[in-house]
């Protein structure tokens, strides 16, 4: 490839305006349903997770200040600053179905319920997810 890969800058503007006008969510939908009706991607078993991605500290706007979407969290015994991305694969294929975006400091439960799937059998997490059918947004009850 000869070409340059477009900054960060060019790539959250692209990203913007996707959401502005709910594309993003229109093509992922799309690229699930192709992968559904081809059988690349089965409907009965999903597995969930949360991870960071870390913003480094010098990543600050022109107010010299952090973007108001990121939060501090504490993993381990290190303080991180940025954003969670929340991801839902299908267990069969590992494909990706479900993708949401929060704070860092967002619980991953959370999210639970927008990753899951309706048909969904089997639901695979790490202790993130433990006591997740105390939560009714996730088990309908």
């Amino acid at each position: 490839m000869t070409e340059a890969v477009p900054d960060k800058t060019t790539l959250c503007n692209f990203r913007h305006l996707l959401e502005a006008h709910g594309l993003n969510k229109l093509f992922f939908d799309a690229i699930n349903r192709v992968m559904v009706q081809t059988g690349h991607m089965m409907k009965c078993g999903t597995i969930v997770d949360a991870t960071i991605m870390n913003a480094p500290s010098s990543t600050k706007n022109a107010a010299k200040s952090w973007n108001p979407e990121m939060h501090q969290t504490k993993k381990g015994n290190e303080w991180k600053c940025g954003m969670k991305c929340h991801i839902d694969v299908d267990a069969g294929s590992g494909l990706m179905h479900t993708i949401t975006v929060t704070a860092a400091n967002a619980h991953d439960i959370t999210q639970a319920a927008v990753l899951i799937r309706e048909d969904d059998e089997m639901v695979y997490g790490d202790s993130g997810y433990l006591k997740i059918q105390k939560h009714p947004e996730v088990t309908n009850d």
